[in-house]
């Protein structure tokens, strides 16, 4: 069983988007502050009431977020 939940995030047009790599959950959020935020909400709305095995996640999994950063630009 897994203990961590896996999370890509990366810059859109105007804000920033997380997406679960291990569960189909995305979400996002002007800062990355207010992105954590929806990600822990969207993530739990999505485990309630499931059998967290049924997901392969043991139980009270942590949450491992991925940042993209924008390529560099050299000068």
């Amino acid at each position: 069983m897994k203990k961590i939940i896996q999370v890509h995030i990366y810059k859109g047009d105007n804000h920033y988007i997380a997406e679960c790599i291990d569960l189909p959950v995305v979400t996002q959020g002007k800062t990355l502050d207010e992105l954590s935020v929806n990600l822990k909400e969207a993530i739990n709305l999505q485990l309630e009431g499931e059998n967290l095995a049924d997901f392969d996640l043991s139980p009270q999994p942590s949450i491992l977020a991925n940042l993209e950063i924008d390529s560099l630009i050299y000068a």
